[in-house]
């Protein structure tokens, strides 16, 4: 049996594009919630969960319209955070990014991000799809517990605006990532959040 997470971020809030890291759902955002809505239409979920933040909560109630068997539930678990902190094995170029996060948000962060982990990445008795709807860095975190990767490799792991990622958990071999930051529904003017352009 296996335990999907559908792993989406929240669509683009107002003023993103000048550093803020939440706020209420830009006109942009509203239409990328609405298209994810979409794609995710025919998934029988289980349980559908998302940060209490403002963007991700906005982004669930958007989905909570056009899909009204769900009940999207608010979790702490999925908070924005910095998940791990420096690491004698993290590339040097990286160092530079923890400038301003203090010892006490890295602590929070890890704590936060284990008993997440403990939380979804857990075999099911039979199919469950739980959706998470959540922040860049925590989705960052979820790929890279996925593979098994070094703590500092949630870094450089970005998705877009309401991109969806999918991981499959079974009890008798590792996780594996289905996909990762999939825009298929998404046109291209509405691919946002990324910190390079994204290919056409």
């Amino acid at each position: 049996m296996s335990h999907y997470l559908y792993l989406v971020r929240h669509g683009e809030h107002q003023d993103a594009e000048h550093g803020l890291r939440d706020g209420k759902l830009s006109e942009r955002g509203k239409r990328q919630a609405m298209l994810v809505a979409d794609r995710l239409g025919g998934v029988p979920f289980d349980g559908v969960y998302h940060s209490p933040l403002d963007a991700p909560s906005e982004t669930a109630a958007f989905l909570a319209q056009r899909l009204p068997s769900i009940q999207p539930e608010p979790s702490t678990l999925l908070f924005d955070c910095i998940p791990s902190g420096p690491t004698p094995d993290m590339p040097h170029a990286y160092h530079g990014w923890y400038g301003g996060v203090t010892e006490e948000e890295i602590v929070a962060g890890q704590a936060q991000m284990g008993d997440a982990v403990a939380e979804w990445f857990t075999p099911a008795r039979e199919d469950r799809h739980d959706l998470l709807i959540t922040h860049n860095a925590v989705i960052g975190w979820f790929v890279r517990e996925a593979f098994q990767a070094p703590e500092w490799r949630w870094m450089g792991t970005n998705v877009a605006h309401t991109a969806l990622t999918i991981i499959r958990i079974r009890s008798a071999k590792p996780a594996e990532v289905v996909t990762l930051n999939d825009l298929a529904h998404l046109p291209v003017e509405l691919r946002t959040g990324l910190p390079v352009d994204q290919p056409v």
